[in-house]
């Protein structure tokens, strides 16, 4: 049974938790996208990976178990209603994935599935949480960026992952439900082309 990693002791989580704060900042700084960030998305060959909606606490608690929702850590009401918005700032724009793949944690599935309807959603491992006990953090990496590569000009895609999976991709923190539209930059590097702060 694939259970998270519940290895850290305290002193190690309250450290983690720091690092993450330091990012916040930037954070705070997120605007809408502006026109070049609108202007690659109508392009395409691009992906918009969000970070799922807010849930409540940091860590999925102990006995989490892939595929049940109770075991985890899921979206409150403040995170449905972000889901919503998101997905109807998307209509607004005329803006379709050509693809929607989530994480297979309840909360990403959620955020994907109020955003963008649940028949929209594949469900893809690589974008799970590299800190899940059995995951191949590296192998993860690779699949998500050789699949960036292939987002063809004329489309996007849209991805719901986790802090830690866009913190190994491009540095730094994200805030709940904020999107970070990418494209690859050749050899395996990620471009971060701008934010979308969260709705």
């Amino acid at each position: 049974m694939v259970r998270f990693d519940h290895g850290f002791d305290a002193a190690r989580r309250r450290y983690l938790m720091l690092a993450l704060g330091a990012s916040m900042p930037a954070l705070s700084r997120a605007q809408s996208p502006d026109a070049a960030t609108l202007d690659a998305l109508r392009h395409g060959g691009c992906v918009v990976a969000f970070r799922h909606a807010n849930a409540p606490g940091t860590f999925d608690p102990p006995g989490f178990q892939p595929g049940r929702c109770e075991t985890q850590r899921n979206l409150d009401d403040a995170g449905r209603a972000q889901s919503r918005r998101l997905g109807e700032w998307f209509r607004k724009q005329g803006l379709v994935p050509a693809a929607v793949r989530s994480s297979p944690w309840c909360r990403c599935l959620e955020t994907a599935r109020l955003a963008f309807g649940e028949a929209a959603v594949q469900t893809w491992d690589a974008l799970g949480s590299p800190r899940a006990e059995g995951s191949d953090a590296q192998r993860q990496q690779a699949a998500l960026r050789t699949a960036l590569a292939r987002v063809p000009a004329g489309g996007f895609e849209v991805w719901v992952t986790h802090q830690f999976t866009l913190s190994a991709l491009v540095g730094g923190g994200t805030a709940s439900a904020e999107g970070l539209v990418l494209r690859s930059g050749g050899d395996g590097a990620v471009e971060l082309i701008g934010r979308m702060a969260p709705a």
